[in-house]
């Protein structure tokens, strides 16, 4: 199958959604990009964009807020050498077009002005990893409410001392359209859905709290009673661990991390220092060191936007570049790093499809899709069998990182002691305290079972938040640093 045919019914939509109403076609877009080339750029582009979001929230039994939102506009950028010029509106039309492109050719004076702007539009290529859902429109308004009510019932039926349960659904219909320079044009329909459920248990005067969810690209058909009753099960069970776990010690420890959505220490820790424009300009703790190790022999790391269905995958990236699975780490020695068009230009790297953005009314980045861990050969029962004395988290909370050292603080919100070989009581308050290219090289065991999130990963960066993916299998790290309250 050629790259180009799932981009046909996407570009169809997205010129009946963004450019015929409101009088555009391709050669108004070419003309605005070409106005941008009058005093010499070496790269241009137009993102349009129309997002239908809601989102429903059910508190003490009833669905209390809820809020739908149409946004749509265009987004106008020009770069020249290492500068970038950006404009937006939300007006879509050919004299906000050119406004938009008048304002960003303040930077155009640096232009090596190499490239010319294309004769006319080619389809560009593009993925089928997801359906052109549209889900605000899968349910109505009160099979909606139902879902939740549903989801309520189920935790509150799991454990008396569920004392309180809060629920969530939300959506988005997105519909991208990239004109560029070169003259690819390219459009993405992405469908995105989320359940969330929260319980506070209480037991004798003492209340701990749980939380589950998922989603990903799909419509809210997705949610089957089935996985309804799992995301209650999972965030009751988590609270009612809670209310007997005691207070974690402190000090160096052996750590094995559960599988998938423990993948986010890896997320903050690893994946941000290995985005492109950190390591150009040389503020990663991992810049300069492509064909190093940087990790144990086992561990390989991918970023990977191509998953079908996935929270973090996407049909093109938001320059209109297909999606890719990028090797970053490859049997402990660094490959690669993410990049866009610019930080790829700049560095003289590939371009891995990674070019990211919030909206309309921001500027791409390199930014990671769905970051994962490769499996290794262990059984994880050995792996918390070889644990004499250690920790076990099994599910993570907040977390930060800086990526200038890697240093970071993760809190757990499941875990576990290990005690020779065996997950004994349950613990509160257990921290991880330490650096990206140190905890990889304290990683000694590998498991076979690896898995991904449930699809909740919100990523930040430069105030920019994008839906990603985590996933890695159980894993034993040595001499981790734990913080506690004990």
């Amino acid at each position: 199958m050629k790259l180009f045919e799932p981009n046909m019914g996407a570009l169809q939509v997205a010129r009946d959604v963004l450019l015929t109403p409101f009088g555009l076609d391709e050669s108004k877009l070419l003309k605005a990009l070409g106005s941008m080339f009058t005093h010499k750029v070496d790269y241009a582009d137009l993102y349009f964009q129309f997002t239908k979001s809601e989102g429903w929230s059910l508190e003490e039994g009833i669905v209390k807020t809820g809020s739908f939102s149409i946004d749509q506009g265009v987004g106008v950028r020009a770069v020249s050498g290492d500068k970038t010029a950006f404009s937006y509106s939300d007006e879509i039309s050919e004299r906000a077009l050119l406004d938009a492109a008048a304002a960003t050719r303040t930077i155009a004076r640096q232009g090596a002005g190499k490239v010319k702007v294309a004769g006319n539009m080619i389809p560009g290529g593009g993925r089928a990893l997801y359906l052109p859902h549209d889900p605000l429109v899968s349910l109505d308004a009160t099979a909606k409410v139902q879902l939740l009510e549903r989801v309520e019932r189920i935790a509150r039926a799991k454990d008396p001392r569920v004392v309180q349960v809060m629920a969530s659904l939300s959506g988005e219909y997105d519909v991208v359209l990239v004109a560029r320079a070169d003259g690819v044009l390219a459009a993405d329909i992405r469908p995105l859905v989320r359940v969330s459920v929260t319980v506070i248990a209480e037991q004798n005067g003492r209340r701990e709290m749980g939380s589950s969810g998922g989603g990903g690209r799909y419509s809210y058909g997705y949610f089957t009673d089935a996985l309804l009753e799992k995301y209650a099960s999972e965030a009751v069970a988590t609270a009612l661990v809670n209310l007997e776990s005691r207070p974690a010690p402190a000090g160096p420890m052996t750590v094995v991390l559960g599988p998938g959505w423990p993948g986010v220490l890896l997320h903050e820790a690893i994946g941000h220092g290995l985005e492109g424009d950190f390591n150009r300009k040389g503020s990663s703790a991992f810049s300069g060191r492509i064909g190093e190790r940087v990790a144990a022999k086992g561990v390989t790391v991918v970023d990977d936007g191509t998953l079908a269905d996935r929270r973090g995958s996407l049909n093109i990236d938001d320059e209109g570049n297909p999606t890719q699975c990028t090797t970053l780490i490859e049997d402990g020695i660094l490959k690669g790093y993410i990049q866009d068009t610019m930080n790829a230009r700049l560095m003289k790297m590939p371009v891995t499809g990674n070019a990211r953005r919030e909206s309309f009314a921001h500027l791409p980045m390199p930014r990671m899709t769905n970051t994962y861990m490769l499996a290794g050969d262990k059984d994880p029962a050995e792996i918390l069998a070889s644990v004499k004395n250690g920790l076990y988290a099994v599910n993570f909370g907040g977390g930060q990182v800086d990526i200038t050292n890697g240093k970071f603080v993760f809190s757990a919100s499941e875990a576990y002691m290990i005690e020779n070989g065996k997950v004994t009581y349950p613990v509160k308050g257990a921290t991880l305290i330490g650096n990206g290219p140190d905890v990889l090289n304290r990683v000694s065991l590998i498991g076979n079972d690896m898995s991904l999130d449930s699809g909740v990963g919100v990523c930040g960066k430069e105030g920019q938040s994008v839906p990603v993916g985590v996933g890695q299998p159980t894993l034993r790290l040595d001499g981790v640093t734990v913080g506690g309250t004990a």
